[in-house]
């Protein structure tokens, strides 16, 4: 049975403590210099200010990102939904193939720190970054495509054949092109937010309005489910934990999220607590999209999450401090 939102605010520092990323995202967030790491008993951990991958496997996996050729029309890549120039997401309700059809009925969630998360997608269905790859490549509603038509478009470039061969001893192999992007993929951290610098001893790194948000998201209960290095991506939880989120308006076949993948009654209405680091850059909110700003987000979460009318005084604190959690990609402000 699940835990009501409200039992778990009076656990929000012990839960915190105790929970530990998967092992696909330690593996991913090894960090090549432990001193630059502060101990903290906070909740929210900082983003590794390095990680240990294999550059040449990143330099290939963003080409492939980059790449219409994994569509079945060349029309699209994995860059269209997830524009990392734009906080790595479409900012549509829902997203939109090349051909300006509906590609899916869930909002496009962020790409960056995506290797932090325990599971992908909204629905928890992945549980590596490499068997996510399918999802978009195979979808009708997204690239439309196959993996042996991605193959012989790859196969028919000679850069590719090169560099697959150099990197990884043989022919393009469907495993290959996967972990080719997932690696690329796992690069995507966003480290040295205002909010990170903070956590690592800087107390001026944060005004005094941004801590007090950080303290109201905290003994609110906000970070029962929000924590961590993503600060969130490591759990499951029911939308709509202690108030009906449904209830105005007629649940969809995507609403009914993890349930679609497991058909557990217990599962109805459960998603991947979403990460919300660079969350003031990745509007709309929620799986479908349905918060416009990060006001109303918070809004939302207080009411049907932790069963609180949240002030407006709240709501402009928590969203400030929120906005520290904004980091940088490559060295370079998002």
């Amino acid at each position: 049975m699940k835990l009501p939102a409200l039992f778990l605010v009076s656990l929000t520092i012990t839960v915190a403590a105790l929970v530990t990323l998967d092992s696909s995202a330690e593996s991913a967030a090894r960090v090549s210099n432990p001193c630059l790491v502060t101990t903290t008993r906070e909740p929210i951990k900082p983003i590794p200010a390095e990680l240990n991958l294999d550059q040449r496997k990143v330099a290939l996996g963003e080409q492939l990102f980059n790449e219409a050729k994994l569509s079945h029309d060349d029309s699209m890549s994995c860059a269209t939904c997830h524009d990392l120039k734009h906080g790595g997401i479409d900012a549509r309700m829902h997203p939109t193939t090349a051909a300006g059809q509906m590609g899916g009925t869930v909002n496009t969630p962020t790409v960056f720190n995506c290797a932090f998360n325990f599971r992908q997608f909204w629905d928890g269905r992945a549980v590596t970054l490499e068997e996510q790859v399918d999802g978009p490549v195979l979808n009708p509603s997204e690239m439309a495509s196959a993996w042996p038509e991605v193959l012989s478009k790859l196969r028919a470039v000679p850069t590719y054949v090169a560099a697959f061969r150099a990197i990884y001893g043989g022919d393009i192999q469907p495993a290959q092109v996967r972990n080719a992007l997932a690696e690329f993929e796992r690069s995507l951290s966003t480290p040295n937010s205002k909010f990170d610098q903070y956590l690592r001893g800087r107390e001026d790194a944060i005004s005094a309005e941004e801590k007090e948000g950080y303290r109201k998201f905290k003994s609110y209960g906000c970070a029962s489910c929000h924590q961590g290095v993503n600060v969130g991506g490591n759990m499951f939880e029911q939308l709509g934990a202690v108030a009906d989120y449904y209830s105005d308006r007629s649940a969809t076949q995507t609403d009914m999220g993890r349930f679609n993948v497991t058909h557990n009654e217990e599962d109805r209405h459960v998603f991947k607590v979403p990460g919300l680091r660079n969350v003031a850059l990745t509007a709309p909110y929620f799986h479908d999209g349905s918060a416009k700003t990060l006001e109303d987000a918070v809004d939302v979460m207080g009411q049907y999450q932790l069963g609180r009318k949240l002030s407006s005084k709240d709501i402009e604190q928590i969203t400030s401090f929120l906005r520290t959690l904004t980091g940088e990609y490559q060295g370079t402000p998002l």
